[in-house]
Formats: C-alpha cells, sequence, structure tokens
C-alpha cells in the first residue's frame, strides 16, 4: 500500500482509499481529497511534516499522520 506520505516533491497520484474513521476521515474529505482525485505534491518539510499538495486546484498542508491515512496510485 502505497500513500500520500510515501510521494516526492513532484510527484502526483491518484486517491485510491481514504483510511481513518469518523471526524479525522470527514476533515479530509471536506478539504476537497476524495476517491479518484489527482493530487500533486508541491513541497515537503525537511523534517516531514507537513505536506503541501495540491488539490482541485489549490494548495492544501497536512500532517503526517494525516497523509498516511490517504491511499494513492
Amino acid at each position: 500500500m502505497r500513500t500520500l506520505r510515501d510521494m516526492k516533491c513532484g510527484q502526483s497520484a491518484k486517491v485510491v482509499k481514504l483510511h481513518g474513521e469518523g471526524a479525522v476521515k470527514r476533515r479530509i474529505m471536506d478539504m476537497g481529497i476524495t476517491k479518484n482525485i489527482e493530487i500533486y505534491v508541491r513541497k515537503v518539510a525537511p523534517l516531514g511534516d507537513p505536506v503541501e499538495v495540491t488539490v482541485r486546484g489549490y494548495e492544501l498542508s497536512l500532517r503526517k499522520a494525516d497523509a498516511e491515512m490517504i491511499e494513492v496510485q
């Protein structure tokens, strides 16, 4: 399983599945990250937290823990 956390700067991927439960999963979906959406990794902080991505035409910063819940291909 490959997650958004495993991606390097400059890579793109398609969301396959969102892991997690309840409010955390709902928050990720409310940010526009849903199944079959293309995500582009713009920047990764030196220690890996946060990860800056482009999704649905806007920039978004995600914590490492949230990025690990997003399965991509």
